[in-house]
């Protein structure tokens, strides 16, 4: 590069004019001699761009230093998915280009001329010469290049809270779906229950009962009242329960036997409970009686299912407060199988839609788990939700394993889809990714799941093949003291 000096007394007319342009480029005029200007203007190449073209792309690697003397530009910048979130008009006089060739970076942004621009531009070799020969221009560029690179980071950080606040209010919009759902669908099968109680309360009314009939009707609706919460069996045992209720009912007669015989299981209620019924009413008379029964002890679970729904829904929104103000925490030592059982009967609605099989194997004599009781729900019902959608339309099985090997409780969630392909199974845990149809899922669940997992000491594995899926939940056991 020549010397200053003779940059500036070599120039010819067009060159002398660029040089009057270039001195309206803030902050050239006014910390940039005219000397160093002209020594720029002598190794530019002069530039113009119609309006529409694109100057430069996201990504791209970028191998020279623009300025704008005339027109402007939009400037734009996509995140990952593609979503604008940061976009801007750029005018003359301006420049650009000198991160990327300082840093080593790549564009980090999109440039696209919106009307006709004219101004120079600057090979690589040439900028380094300039940045090299004229130090007040190297102080300019270099100035602005820390500012941009502090507006970037400020950018990025924005972004990232951005970003962070968008997942946790999708996961929380995620979270809350199944307790508003199952709340809802228990409201509205209560509603039906009272209504259906107040018809046979009416026919026992015209009626009339003995002593004796009113003696057992009321022990065993006491005794249906009394249960909080669905019994906790094996899904052998309840296999066998409800077979033997459902045998019971049809030997009596009752129209809707297989109806009320889980009900009745799920209540506590054996068939040996029933006798009194049998003994004090004809067998023509057993229904009405049988019915209310039902009734009551149905309304009493789905009262129970609103509870727990309500209380979810509580802890989760004590959950963001625990995310807001880090070091609150709420742990208690867990039953692992009482806790998946909780989801599983919350989920009851998405599985009877699908008609899905379940079955538990759950293992005896096994340790708590200190943590917090939300975030094991949120674990089971994510990795439960997953099982449903996957499961075929007939036929569809989901199993539930727990068991202590070693110093690990494990709980594995199985399923019968149609499994998930080795090129999948690196990206599952990824924000936003999902294997599911367009609408179904947001791509969040198996993050939240590996991040509470985490948090824990835990961890979780896969497994999957055509026609089985299993993801194990790997817990650190300890003794309780």
């Amino acid at each position: 590069m020549a010397t200053t000096t003779d940059c500036l007394a070599n120039s010819v007319e067009w060159q002398r004019e660029a040089l009057s342009e270039l001195k309206r480029v803030k902050p050239f005029g006014d910390d940039v001699p005219d000397e160093e200007l002209a020594c720029l203007v002598a190794v530019a190449q002069d530039m113009y761009v119609a309006a529409g073209t694109k100057i430069v792309d996201q990504a791209d690697d970028l191998h020279y230093f623009t300025i704008f003397t005339e027109g402007k530009a939009h400037v734009s910048r996509k995140d990952e998915q593609g979503n604008y979130f940061f976009s801007k008009i750029m005018e003359a006089p301006s420049f650009m280009g000198e991160v990327p060739l300082l840093t080593g970076m790549h564009s980090n942004v999109t440039v696209i001329a919106q009307t006709d621009i004219r101004g120079l531009r600057l090979d690589e070799e040439s900028f380094w010469a300039g940045m090299s020969h004229c130090p007040h221009l190297r102080s300019v560029i270099l100035g602005e290049l820390r500012m941009r690179l502090m507006g970037m980071q400020t950018q990025q950080t924005q972004q990232a809270k951005l970003a962070m606040l968008g997942t946790m209010t999708a996961g929380l919009m995620h979270e809350l779906n199944n307790p508003g759902a199952a709340a809802r669908r228990a409201a509205s099968q209560l509603r039906d229950n009272l209504r259906h109680m107040h018809e046979i309360a009416r026919s026992f009314s015209e009626h009339g009962h003995t002593e004796e009939q009113r003696a057992c009707l009321t022990a065993l609706q006491e005794r249906a009242l009394a249960v909080k919460k669905d019994v906790c069996l094996s899904s052998l045992e309840q296999s066998d329960a409800e077979e033997e209720m459902g045998e019971w009912l049809e030997s009596h007669n009752i129209a809707k036997a297989w109806d009320i015989a889980p009900v009745m299981v799920a209540s506590g209620i054996s068939t040996q409970d029933l006798d009194c019924l049998a003994d004090v009413f004809q067998s023509s008379e057993l229904t009405a009686p049988l019915e209310w029964l039902e009734a009551s002890a149905s309304s009493m679970q789905m009262v129970t299912l609103v509870e727990e729904s309500v209380a979810r829904v509580t802890e989760l929104a004590q959950s963001v407060k625990s995310y807001a103000h880090e070091g609150q925490t709420g742990e208690q030592d867990v039953d692992v199988n009482e806790s998946i059982h909780a989801t599983a009967v919350m989920m009851k609605h998405k599985l009877r839609e699908k008609n899905i099989s379940i079955h538990k194997e759950f293992g005896s004599k096994m340790p708590k788990v200190h943590c917090v009781c939300s975030g094991l729900n949120q674990v089971w019902t994510n990795l439960l939700d997953n099982a449903i959608d996957a499961v075929p339309q007939v036929g569809g099985l989901i199993t539930i394993k727990t068991a202590r090997v070693g110093d690990e409780i494990q709980v594995t969630i199985g399923d019968n889809g149609s499994g998930i392909s080795a090129e999948d199974r690196d990206r599952i845990f990824d924000p936003f990714f999902t294997t599911k149809a367009a609408g179904v899922g947001t791509g969040l669940g198996l993050g939240i799941v590996r991040r509470v997992l985490e948090g824990y000491g835990g961890r979780l594995t896969l497994e999957s093949e055509p026609g089985k899926t299993e993801f194990t939940v790997h817990l650190p056991a300890e003794e309780q003291k």
